[in-house]
């Protein structure tokens, strides 16, 4: 895929054993599968990823191993988040080494309380993208605390070289891509949804040429983004109320972990646990997030049989 890259990008999550240690072996199979479900590219290392539970050696061989794998088949979005300027631009430098298309990185913050003035994070994203050639996509997401108005995210698409890409999942997300695309004009090169698509419909009526969501279901996700972009708003009006409720089941109640249950059901993977002190899923709303899978029969759920 060139640029600009559009479609349906979701987060890989990562694979554990039941001891809690990496599980390459089944992540090059998580990675097989998501590609073989219509993934148009994929993002690694993200909050979906379950990157806050990561040691930084983890992180290099999982970044070493998933690029090697997937070995240019699709577009791979790493994500390079660090509070540290130095540290951030360090790991996109090293993502754009080893193949990555593009990085994904948040404002800089630190717990409930640190965050950086205005000046200082156009001056964070201006370092980051004075390291690397490739772009960088700014997630505007609130876990990191940090307001992003949509003219200082324009401002920056304009400024600074490499900030091309927004992951908007905010609340009223619509209302500010369409903002950020009113002000950015050209230089806003990849207006994105996120958030599990659970406001898809509105943020592509807004202007969204791609999705980042979890990695369970892409060949779902691509039914309702493929005919909008092609110009079938029926169709996309169609498809997305079918996987509304698979959407919303993951969005609102077993969130990180969806992916690796609807894996694990599937035989892809040998074990969905997330990593301590995260907390597995109760086993009533597995049972709720598979009824609702069962129902519109994705891939994921056939893939390894």
């Amino acid at each position: 895929m060139t640029r600009p890259y559009r479609g349906v990008f979701p987060v890989v999550p990562t694979i554990f054993t039941e001891t809690g240690d990496l599980d390459l072996a089944g992540q090059k199979r998580c990675v097989d599968f998501m590609i073989d479900a219509g993934s148009n590219g994929l993002c690694i290392l993200a909050n979906f990823s379950e990157q806050f539970v990561l040691s930084d050696d983890e992180r290099t061989v999982l970044m070493e191993t998933i690029l090697g794998h997937v070995a240019g088949r699709v577009p791979v979005i790493v994500t390079t988040t660090h509070f540290s300027t130095r540290a951030c631009a360090e790991r996109s430098r090293r993502a754009q080494e080893l193949g990555a298309a593009m990085v994904m990185v948040m404002p800089p913050y630190h717990g409930a309380t640190i965050r950086v003035p205005e000046a200082g994070i156009v001056e964070f994203f201006r370092r980051v993208s004075d390291a690397i050639d490739i772009p960088i996509m700014i997630q505007d997401a609130p876990v990191s605390g940090t307001s992003l108005s949509a003219e200082l995210l324009a401002r920056m698409a304009r400024e600074i070289a490499q900030v091309s890409y927004f992951k908007i999942e905010v609340p009223q997300a619509a209302g500010k891509l369409r903002t950020l695309i009113e002000l950015g004009g050209d230089a806003i090169e990849g207006p994105w949804d996120g958030e599990e698509a659970i406001t898809l419909l509105a943020d592509l009526d807004a202007g969204a040429t791609g999705a980042m969501t979890g990695g369970g279901y892409p060949d779902g996700i691509r039914q309702i983004v493929d005919p909008y972009l092609a110009g079938d708003r029926e169709a996309a009006v169609a498809a997305y109320g079918r996987w509304l409720p698979l959407i919303n089941h993951e969005n609102r109640q077993c969130g990180i972990a969806t992916a690796k249950v609807l894996m694990k059901e599937g035989g892809i993977i040998a074990c969905d646990a997330v990593r301590h002190p995260l907390s597995p899923v109760h086993r009533a709303t597995r049972a709720g997030l598979l009824d609702a899978a069962r129902r519109l029969d994705p891939l994921v759920l056939r893939w390894a049989r």
